[in-house]
């Protein structure tokens, strides 16, 4: 069964960071694209960022650029964002998504095969 399960979200400050993480399993991790995305209160699907299958390439939206950071380890089947200098407009729900192919796209947020159900990222003082 293909499966991906988001973890590392919480309450935090604004200016910290927190790096939320995306596991893997039933499909070939190292020959997908994967993307973040995230959803805040009231408003539709935002693209975040993605990673191409061999994790050589990647794309942010202008909201993060400079602030987040897309990797993934095929060892570990795990795709992670770390969000650095976060603002509570950051609030969201944070979902991991498996890309139909293997090329890091830029936006397309509705593109994907399988979506976790979600961690929330909450930055409040």
């Amino acid at each position: 069964q293909v499966q991906v399960m988001e973890s590392g979200g919480g309450l935090v400050q604004p200016g910290e960071s927190l790096r939320l993480s995306c596991a893997a399993s039933g499909f070939s991790f190292s020959r997908y694209a994967m993307t973040w995305v995230r959803q805040a209160p009231g408003k539709g699907l935002e693209w975040v960022s993605d990673v191409n299958a061999n994790g050589d390439t990647t794309h942010y939206s202008d909201s993060v650029k400079g602030r987040f950071f897309t990797s993934r380890d095929v060892a570990k089947n795990t795709m992670y964002l770390q969000m650095n200098s976060l603002k509570p407009e950051d609030t969201a729900v944070y979902y991991c998504a498996k890309r139909p192919g293997d090329r890091a796209l830029e936006g397309y947020a509705d593109i994907y095969d399988v979506r976790g159900q979600g961690t929330q990222v909450t930055v409040s003082s």
